[in-house]
């Protein structure tokens, strides 16, 4: 089957409510909770040297971590630092600038980016002044595509910019805008403590048009506190309206023992696991009805949109910033809590302030842990990357990159890839392993058969439901 012709995706709930389980989201394989702390800093040196080495061209993707707000949102679960005491955020892009700067240095001579994107937290926590300041600190050290092929996105909280603000971002070099939404009903913005009028995002998503940004994407969250079927219908009919060429629609995952902000939350207000289901099937019905592309997991695009094509051409990527059009990129990340994935390596900077500046201070990056992969994790992490992406895998394209058959390799895998086959999620024959429109939904499940990490013993309260 060619990437062109995958179905669309159908909501089953008789399938959603028998696969529902807790399990990874495969922003990676292995995933992050697989890191070890035995990989340090030199380990990632390694990498890099095994880059140079071979000489590689591939272009470069860059993330930054901006970890301030100005308030908390209590479903959050994000590595932040609520303050209103703007001098952190002084002393923390001096570090950061300084982490750019040894980054910059060692991939040297192969440091072309065509990929930024800047999460938080809230990045634009940071003044105008700061932001231009790191942007032109970024292109000291290291060489961006032009505007027509880089991709530059950046995270915007609408209650924290202006009309301006956003012309001045564009004009700082970002193409690409991320906003914050996750539900427009104004008990459902108070139970979560994010107070947001329908008219401030309006006007952010005006602006950002007028500065030309190539897209403009919204994040929504069904499952949250006093939401119901009906708020979410409203909230989605005025998101389709603002007509934005991406929207994420995340399930809300209520870890109060994990995440402290969550414990405001009242758990009387959370709608039950059938309204959630509900709320989902709402949320694809009239997003595919309004013309938006399934592209897996959360996330919606308009056809047009450079996901959808990158979809259809069969290569898309994914990553711990989501889905990507950059597949051959190595992702460079700086800041406390990011994770690069450089080589045959993932590495995960420390998660403190105190720490990242210790490491720092010592001219070291601060890697606090990561994992180098074998070809077994390399095998896998490529065929669910496959899976995730193109909901389709060749098994022929696998056996010829790896020393393997796919039938014997993979024979207990398969064996349970059977009965999910029965149950209608996906079909297997000599040559394809195809998801089905109704598996689509449910592809993590397939995804974990190929995890053999999932068998080992570990605490798995701290996954999501698959669905």
């Amino acid at each position: 089957m060619m990437a062109s012709m995958v179905p669309s995706v159908e909501f089953d709930a008789r399938l959603v409510r028998k696969f529902s389980q807790l399990g990874p989201r495969y922003t990676s394989y292995p995933t992050a909770d697989r890191f070890s702390e035995a990989f340090a800093y030199r380990d990632y040196l390694q990498a890099v040297a095994v880059l140079r080495t071979r000489g590689s061209r591939n272009p470069l993707s860059l993330y930054l971590h901006i970890p301030f707000c100005d308030t908390v949102c209590y479903y959050c679960s994000c590595n932040k630092i609520v303050t209103k005491n703007h001098d952190k955020a002084a002393i923390y892009l001096s570090y950061l600038k300084r982490e750019i700067e040894m980054q910059g240095q060692l991939f040297a001579g192969m440091n072309q980016i065509e990929q930024l994107h800047l999460g938080g937290g809230t990045p634009t926590y940071l003044s105008d002044e700061q932001m231009a300041d790191l942007v032109e600190h970024l292109r000291r050290w290291f060489q961006f595509a032009p505007d027509d092929i880089g991709e530059y996105s950046i995270e915007v909280d609408p209650r924290t910019v202006s009309r301006e603000r956003v012309r001045s971002l564009r004009e700082q070099g970002f193409n690409r805008i991320s906003l914050g939404v996750q539900d427009f009903d104004p008990a459902v913005q108070k139970a979560v403590n994010r107070i947001q009028s329908e008219s401030q995002t309006i006007e952010i998503i005006e602006a950002a048009r007028a500065a030309r940004f190539r897209s403009v994407s919204i994040d929504l969250i069904y499952g949250l506190p006093k939401q119901n079927v009906i708020t979410m219908g409203q909230t989605l009919a005025k998101v389709i309206r603002a007509c934005p060429d991406r929207i994420a629609v995340y399930n809300y995952v209520h870890l109060p023992h994990l995440f402290k902000p969550q414990r405001h939350i009242v758990e009387q207000d959370l709608p039950s696991d059938e309204a959630k289901l509900d709320m989902l099937s709402l949320c694809i019905r009239r997003l595919t009805e309004a013309g938006y592309v399934y592209i897996g997991m959360d996330h919606f695009a308009r056809p047009t949109d450079n996901l959808a094509v990158a979809q259809r051409q069969g290569r898309l990527h994914r990553n711990f910033q989501g889905y990507s059009t950059h597949a051959d990129s190595h992702l460079v990340s700086c800041g406390v809590s990011a994770i690069s994935a450089v080589a045959a390596t993932y590495s995960q900077n420390v998660k403190t302030l105190d720490a990242y500046y210790d490491h720092l201070d010592n001219n070291e990056l601060p890697i606090a842990r990561g994992v180098k992969l074998n070809m077994d994790d390399a095998l896998r992490r490529v065929i669910i990357q496959m899976l995730m992406c193109n909901f389709e895998l060749s098994i022929t394209s696998i056996e010829t990159a790896y020393p393997i058959t796919f039938a014997s390799y993979f024979a207990s895998e398969l064996e349970k890839l059977r009965a999910l086959e029965q149950d209608g999620l996906l079909t297997i024959d000599a040559e394809w392993l195809s998801v089905t429109a109704k598996g689509r939904l449910l592809v993590r499940n397939i995804c974990m058969v190929f995890d053999r990490y999932l068998n080992a013993k570990r605490d798995p309260s701290h996954y999501s439901k698959t669905i």
